[in-house]
């Protein structure tokens, strides 16, 4: 067992995969790109997944170098090479390698680059003690909903979050909650379930959508709308959501409790309806 690299149609160990120092996405953050995880070793949520790759492509007028079907036997390809029992799949595309200059290239082959990592799931314990966030402004572009490899704001904020010691930082633009730097942020009050909208100042998950759907065949109330700072500090239950991060409580934001300070009832029923779903 072991990583596996994938650069412009060839398989490789990892720390044998490379790219062009004039590639675009190094020199300017050009490109998108997608993770996908495994459980007992199946790619979970392909098809959504590829489809967000795909709208990100064509917001920056990328093309899709690969129809879908051969996406999926790549991906499979890539686990198969790698054979752990659990496993990340990373898809990055990038305009490609071109003379460094801002405008587009005239001519330009999109640098295709997919790595097989393994994948550790989070103890149990965490889950069923939950994790503690921080909040910071929200600093990054006004595009979220592309998945673009420009990350620095989410680096920053995940150091601030390693530093204070806690899992997560939870974005706030203007008094309202976007999202985490890792995840999508939801809370509960008053057994309604409130999460930001879709929309350019969040990057719409696939855990998110999913997790949505199955509140509203448990009949819960769910609202898409802008969720106020002040409804964050005084929420009943606030979770996070995300590829890997699934469904994942929060008990403590800024060093304040989060309603009773455990895992909340309807956050533990929509987990179990999760874990349900994977299965």
């Amino acid at each position: 067992m072991s990583a596996i690299g994938f650069v412009n149609g060839t398989f490789m160990p990892l720390e044998q995969a490379t790219v062009s120092v004039e590639d675009r996405g190094y020199q300017f953050g050009d490109g998108v790109y997608e993770v996908i995880r495994t459980y007992r070793g199946v790619p979970f949520q392909v098809e959504a997944h590829l489809a967000r790759l795909a709208r990100s492509a064509q917001a920056i007028g990328l093309s899709m170098p690969y129809p879908n079907r051969e996406w999926h036997d790549l991906v499979a390809e890539g686990l198969k090479r790698a054979g752990f029992a659990e496993g990340k799949v990373y898809i990055q595309l990038t305009r490609g390698v071109a003379p460094r200059e801002q405008a587009f290239p005239d001519e330009s082959r999109p640098t295709v680059v997919m790595t097989v990592r393994e994948l550790q799931p989070r103890p149990q314990a965490v889950c069923d003690a939950g994790v503690e966030a921080i909040t910071l402004d929200d600093i990054r572009w006004g595009r979220c909903d592309i998945k673009s490899v420009n990350l620095l704001p989410n680096v920053l904020a995940r150091q601030r979050a390693k530093e204070a010691g806690v899992f997560e930082a939870i974005f706030v633009l203007d008094g309202v909650v976007t999202e985490g730097s890792i995840s999508n942020v939801l809370v509960v009050r008053h057994g309604i379930v409130a999460t930001a909208p879709e929309g350019a100042r969040i990057l719409s998950g696939v855990t998110r959508s999913l997790v949505l759907d199955l509140a509203r065949k448990e009949r819960l109330p769910v609202e898409e709308r802008a969720v106020s700072l002040e409804e964050l500090r005084h929420a009943d239950e606030v979770f996070l959501c995300g590829t890997t991060v699934e469904v994942l409580p929060v008990v403590r934001i800024d060093g304040r409790v989060v309603g009773t300070g455990k895992p909340g009832p309807l956050t533990g029923r929509l987990s179990e309806r999760f874990k349900q779903a994977v299965t």
